[in-house]
């Protein structure tokens, strides 16, 4: 059963129980009101019949024969009469005698004055009559048929009703629920048309719940098209940057098994072959570090860990794989071990710490970086400092940006990645990283975390 269905039964089932609560209300009120009204005419009918008998002294026979004569051709009312003594002054018919008054029947309608009940579908009613200082008791009961057939007909104009209405109300829901979720339907048969090949078309805005849906999935459209368009570059960077060492890889082997060559000849080319196999080993640890860097933060084990730590393991390893590199760590003693302590992945933090030293080395002539860390209240911050080439005013706003190299790319190889995975690292852990540069006189990164 799809939405539209639901919203047609629910709106079908909701107002067809309401109208049902109100046809059943009315029914009860009517049904009230009738048997109300009825006991005031019973009342009116007994005093009638008792002044009649009381006080024109109309002959008893009389009313018998009337009341006999009515019933064949109407519900006529059947009064008896007794005076205070429970003693039978007239009857209209004790032959039949619907009500069959009782001692009991009659002390209870003296006290209470007046009562009311049903028999057998007839109403009864019983009351006291004050007439000349005495007190007489009436008793009046009749079938009210006019009243029941007008119920009976509500009751079936109101059922006839009901299934009409339930008829109408069906229809109406299906209409408004079908005109309601139309714009559902358009949308879904815009999705439709979406795959990877134009991820740029969008659904249509509103200002409507249904608007701010198509808002989000566009979000979410934008999102995927730029993550496909990263995908696309990353694809086509790595293929370029491992077929360019590769072929020369190639090159050289090719080169050097097409005659004899002398054992130096060899050397150069198998250390020409290290070299290049280096730069493919160290573009695949960068993509590496990039794939996991971009992992959702809820698949990265995260915990407690000194950023100390991570920095002294970061300048190990990469003074161990160059030893040309000078790193200068500036780790004061007075720090308390809670200000330099954050939730991280050391993985991770440590790649990142090593990316920033090893570009500081590598742009600055002297190969040489200083690294200070520091505390604002719980919150540790890093600075790495170099003496380069700086970068430009106009690039500083690019650098984070993934395959982005500077003006300085011919003064240090490199893959464009390295930055941009340290910005990543940086956010996934919650913190921010700025740079401070001025060219030819150096440059500060500051990561706070």
């Amino acid at each position: 059963m799809n939405i539209q269905q639901r919203i047609t039964f629910l709106f079908t089932g909701v107002s067809a129980g309401i109208l049902a609560l109100f046809m059943v209300v009315v029914y009860i009120s009517a049904a009230q009101n009738r048997a109300s009204e009825f006991y005031n005419i019973l009342e009116k009918e007994a005093i009638t019949k008792v002044n009649l008998l009381l006080e024109t002294q109309l002959d008893a026979e009389t009313l018998q024969t009337i009341y006999k004569n009515n019933r064949e051709i109407l519900y006529e009312v059947e009064t008896a009469i007794y005076d205070d003594s429970y003693n039978l002054i007239y009857h209209d018919a004790v032959d039949i005698d619907f009500v069959k008054e009782t001692p009991k029947m009659l002390q209870q309608i003296l006290q209470a004055k007046q009562i009311q009940f049903v028999q057998e579908e007839w109403q009864v009613i019983g009351l006291v009559y004050p007439y000349h200082g005495k007190n007489y008791i009436i008793t009046a009961a009749a079938f009210d048929g006019y009243g029941f057939s007008k119920l009976n007909n509500l009751s079936s104009t109101m059922l006839i009703a009901f299934f009409a209405g339930l008829l109408l109300i069906f229809l109406t829901g299906k209409y408004f629920s079908r005109k309601s979720l139309m714009p559902l339907s358009k949308m879904a048969d815009d999705a439709r048309k979406i795959s990877a090949s134009n991820l740029d078309l969008r659904l249509k805005e509103g200002e409507d719940e249904i608007g701010q849906l198509a808002k989000t999935f566009n979000a979410m459209l934008m999102r995927l098209e730029k993550s496909f368009d990263s995908q696309k570059q990353f694809v086509s960077y790595l293929a370029h940057e491992f077929r360019t060492p590769l072929a020369v890889i190639i090159g050289e082997i090719e080169l050097s098994l097409s005659k004899n060559r002398t054992a130096k000849e060899y050397q150069s080319t198998l250390e020409a072959i290290l070299k290049d196999s280096k730069k493919i080993a160290q573009l695949s640890e960068a993509f590496l570090d990039l794939a996991k860097a971009s992992y959702d933060k809820a698949e990265i084990k995260f915990h407690p860990i000194r950023v100390d730590e991570c920095l002294i393991e970061a300048s190990l390893k990469l003074q161990k794989n160059h030893p040309n590199f000078k790193i200068e760590l500036d780790l004061p003693e007075d720090l308390e071990e809670d200000a330099i302590t954050v939730l991280g992945n050391e993985y991770l933090l440590s790649t990142a710490f090593r990316n920033l030293i090893e570009n500081a080395c590598k742009y600055s002539q002297n190969k040489a970086c200083k690294v200070e860390i520091g505390s604002n209240g719980k919150k540790p911050f890093i600075l790495f400092t170099d003496q380069g080439i700086g970068i430009s005013n106009s690039e500083i706003s690019e650098i984070f940006k993934p395959f982005f190299r500077g003006k300085n790319k011919n003064y240090s190889e490199g893959s464009g990645i390295g930055l941009y995975l340290v910005e990543k690292i940086i956010s996934l852990h919650g913190g921010k990283i700025s740079v401070d540069s001025q060219l030819d006189k150096g440059s500060i990164f500051i990561v706070n975390l």
